[in-house]
């Protein structure tokens, strides 16, 4: 059995999604590059064991959204130890022959840091408002998927490489220098349908899950488990990892300071978090934290929220991707490393 040790990423907030929606990036007034690439280059030099950045062309206030890969790729310059991926790299955003010499070159610059989290996309519209093409089917993206994957396995052998399948054709292409992490950087894959678990099963070292209640989180292991049953393989191997939000502070009071602050951003007409306890607990008529954030997200005191961690470590959980809502600040980010991640990776 395969032991992963506990490490935790930080999500770098690339796209701002101000007010009461509480959307990864709630308290983020403004996409502002120049503090997005600071926080980043912060999350490094805190300890942080990951930087990640998501992938779309068009997200968030204005659909403004820096573009993932060359995020990546200047943090890969700027950054000194922290893993380097993209939160579900869209496979028809780049043609993969050509993704897989952008991952080899950007494994070299970074020492062998990055981490290839394959998913075939979400939101067909920016595919289509950028000319792109995205399978109706899952089945189709899937197997479009699957095949840029051999292909790039091929051209990351270091041999020269004609490939004739039914999507994609090469004609003596050769992937040199190769990526630094031999035979290729870790695959992940992420959520729940079968034919990505299927996929993982069979290629992955990391599985991926968006924030769901601890129940469906046990659920969606148990079928990655059965996927990995079904061709003989440990699902132990396989590197489980949370993407999800957090809000951390000392005590209460600041907790709900940071949420009053939130929700005034709130765009006109945007819709708004206004469940009854949500609203008690902003209000100051209860000192009890909002289940309906608390069932998925990461939020409390710092001892509160490494006993939320424990929980999901217990189901076999290592690697946590943390949506800081609270940024552009670093309060959140800075006493989550100071004070909860030293005894979770004790």
């Amino acid at each position: 059995m395969t032991t992963h040790p506990i490490q935790f990423g930080y999500c770098v907030p690339i796209f701002a999604l101000p007010g009461g929606q509480l959307f990864r990036t709630p308290n983020y007034a403004e996409l502002d590059v120049a503090t997005t690439m600071r926080l980043a280059q912060s999350a490094d030099a805190l300890g942080y064991d990951s930087l990640w950045v998501a992938d779309h062309l068009m997200l968030g206030k204005d659909d403004a959204i820096m573009e993932g890969w060359t995020t990546l790729a200047a943090l890969a310059g700027s950054t000194r130890r922290a893993r380097l991926g993209i939160i579900h790299q869209a496979h028809f955003f780049r043609q993969p022959a050509v993704a897989a010499k952008m991952i080899a070159t950007l494994d070299q610059i970074s020492g062998g840091r990055f981490i290839y989290f394959i998913d075939v996309g979400t939101r067909p519209g920016e595919h289509h408002a950028y000319g792109l093409p995205y399978p109706d089917t899952m089945e189709e993206r899937m197997a479009m998927l699957l095949e840029g994957l051999e292909l790039a396995r091929a051209l990351w052998s270091g041999e020269r490489v004609t490939f004739d399948g039914s999507y994609y054709r090469l004609k003596d292409a050769v992937c040199t220098p190769r990526p630094v992490t031999l035979p290729h950087p870790p695959l992940w894959f992420g959520e729940s349908h079968p034919l990505v678990l299927e996929a993982c099963a069979r290629y992955g070292q990391g599985w991926n899950s968006v924030p769901v209640p601890l129940d469906e989180l046990q659920r969606r292991l148990d079928a990655l488990d059965a996927a990995c049953r079904a061709i003989g393989r440990d699902s132990a191997e396989i590197e489980k990892t949370l993407e999800t939000q957090i809000l951390i502070a000392p005590d209460r009071p600041a907790l709900r300071e940071r949420l009053r602050d939130m929700l005034p951003l709130t765009p006109p007409g945007a819709p708004t978090f206004e469940d009854a306890d949500f609203r008690a607990f902003v209000d100051g008529a209860s000192d009890d934290l909002p289940a309906s954030l608390c069932e998925s997200w990461l939020l409390g005191t710092p001892d509160e929220v490494g006993q939320q961690i424990e929980r999901r470590i217990a189901v076999g959980f290592t690697h946590f991707m943390l949506w800081f809502v609270d940024a552009p600040r670093e309060d959140g980010m800075r006493l989550f490393i100071e004070q909860v991640a030293p005894a979770l990776r004790a």
